[in-house]
């Protein structure tokens, strides 16, 4: 098994509370048991359960929330594979289409699945077809399930009212991906404070290492910005591992920057465990 060099990396120096929660990372494959979808962008290195749990297990993190990725379309057999194996300490976000009928929705919720996750990134495809996307958003209402929202920085402000529209809570990955050099003032941004304020929004602060170079400092207040402004709907992750990464990250360089995001440990709290507890049902 590849484990992408997770027992060379450090620990982190950040010690992450009881019940913490990696709300964003991956499984891929392996290819060869759970083969990636014929029509996908990128052809990632397989990431199975095994190297998740080994990397957690270093971080010390306790429990996951396991997004599927677009290589793997809308086969998440390796997602619920990964939360059948610890159903306790994990859950997980689909790709779905409009062919997924109630069984097939039932299946997944019983699979530990509590949300719905869209591609709006144009290097993964631009935006989805939006009467699929109206489809599935009207199926999946009354599950108690979210819609996670996969965006570039340059489309928040066009897709703020559709946002806004959206019956069933959302979750904005990855801090809408805006162009740090911009600044927090940039439109973008402020879109997306606008929209963080609100009861319905949840945002992820990771992505650190997609809109900022080692050490990340250019992401840290951007992210305090989001906690100040949602702090009990903001999310934490690693990303792992990390997709279309050009450069290689060491997740505890990630693990450390949350006491920067959230000063106090009442925040951390917030973040780290009541937030991803309470979107995804852990513990109850």
């Amino acid at each position: 098994m590849n484990d992408h060099g997770i027992n060379q990396r450090r620990k982190p120096t950040f010690v992450l509370p009881a019940g913490n929660c990696d709300a964003h990372c991956h499984v891929f494959g392996p290819g060869d048991v759970f083969p990636y979808a014929p029509s996908r962008r990128y052809t990632p290195q397989d990431a199975p359960k095994e190297a998740l749990a080994t990397l957690h297990d270093r971080l010390n993190v306790e429990r996951a929330v396991i997004v599927q990725a677009s290589c793997h379309g809308t086969d998440n057999r390796a997602m619920l594979d990964a939360i059948a194996w610890r159903p306790d300490r994990y859950r997980g976000v689909a790709i779905v289409d409009d062919t997924f009928d109630d069984r097939a929705f039932d299946e997944l919720d019983e699979g530990g699945v509590r949300g719905v996750r869209f591609n709006f990134v144009r290097h993964l495809g631009g935006s989805p077809d939006m009467d699929v996307f109206n489809r599935v958003i009207d199926r999946i209402k009354g599950r108690g399930w979210h819609v996670v929202l996969h965006l570039d920085g340059t489309d928040i402000v066009p897709l703020a009212d559709m946002i806004w529209r959206l019956p069933i809570p959302y979750v904005i990955d990855h801090m809408g991906r805006v162009d740090t050099q911009l600044g927090t003032e940039q439109p973008a941004f402020q879109a997306l404070l606008e929209l963080a304020r609100r009861d319905e929004c949840w945002v992820k602060v990771c992505g650190s290492e997609r809109i900022s170079s080692f050490p990340f400092d250019a992401a840290v207040p951007f992210a305090r910005a989001l906690v100040e402004a949602s702090p009990e709907r903001t999310l934490w992750g690693t990303d792992f591992p990390h997709p279309n990464l050009k450069e290689p990250v060491d997740e505890a360089d990630l693990v450390d920057l949350v006491p920067r995001f959230s000063l106090t440990q009442e925040e951390q709290q917030r973040l780290l465990v009541d937030n991803p507890a309470r979107l995804y049902g852990f513990g109850t």
